[in-house]
């Protein structure tokens, strides 16, 4: 019987639950929202904030990327059409299967590894930049070590730039109708939204204050730089689990913190 709860979950049970939920729906979320994310497109979040007009990681040309939890690749695919150097990784097999997919189809190599963020097989100073549009940070028990590991592999002065859900969404409803728009927990829950199959977690997801990002890029030895909170753009009328225009008028969907190894 599967059931939804709330209670702590280890990091290797996080890891398990969300590589098996991952590689099992990848199918559908490549169906659903493929046309919307585009083969070769940088989406940050669902209210359609574009990276080919927001320029949040700057001139790409020549810089070494590396996406983390990459997908089907569809972000690092356009980085490197403006002239970076680009490598993914993601925990899912299956998704990492459907960047394959789209290689195939459009003639293109982006290279990819199945890697877990929380212990990245890349060396120490690899990377000029590195990015993750709702990859792998909300997937995880443990943030302040997939920060760590991303700032282990930035040169000096290399920029990671990152959305998750925005904190304050955890005090309300996943609902993209009204009942959205009232909080109905308390927004200091810590406890992981947990998905349970047969007794084991299934899916997991961790929630993090708006404090708790800061000070764990701090720790991490990161700079933050910068926040972008998306408003909702007029005449996007495209729903998205709990996000919707109903909701995005209202409430911030989505975080996107702008970082720097000093």
């Amino acid at each position: 019987m599967d059931v939804v709860g709330r209670r702590p979950v280890s990091p290797a049970e996080t890891s398990r639950a969300n590589r098996g939920w991952w590689d099992g729906a990848a199918d559908d979320y490549q169906a659903e929202h493929g046309g919307f994310l585009r083969d070769h497109g940088f989406i940050w979040c669902p209210e359609g904030l574009d990276e080919a007009g927001a320029r949040l990681l700057g001139d790409v040309t020549g810089r070494r990327v590396l996406e983390v939890g990459c997908g089907a690749g569809q972000c690092g695919r356009w980085l490197a059409t403006q002239g970076a150097t680009v490598t993914g990784f993601d925990l899912s097999y299956r998704q990492l299967q459907h960047s394959r997919r789209i290689d195939l189809a459009a003639g293109t190599a982006l290279p990819v590894v199945q890697a877990d963020a929380e212990a990245l097989p890349y060396r120490d100073g690899s990377f000029d930049l590195a990015c993750s549009a709702f990859g792998a940070l909300p997937f995880v028990a443990d943030a302040g070590a997939v920060l760590a590991e991303v700032r282990r592999v930035l040169r000096p002065g290399g920029r990671f730039v990152f959305s998750v859900s925005h904190p304050i969404r955890w005090a309300f409803p996943d609902d993209p109708g009204p009942r959205g728009l009232t909080a109905d927990r308390p927004y200091f829950d810590r406890a992981p939204y947990v998905e349970f199959s047969d007794g084991m977690p299934s899916y997991v997801e961790h929630h993090r204050t708006m404090g708790d990002w800061v000070g764990l890029i701090a720790s991490s030895g990161l700079v933050l730089t910068g926040l972008v909170e998306p408003e909702w753009p007029a005449g996007h009328d495209r729903v998205w689990g709990g996000w919707s225009p109903l909701r995005g008028r209202v409430l911030p969907g989505t975080a996107i913190f702008r970082t720097v190894r000093d």
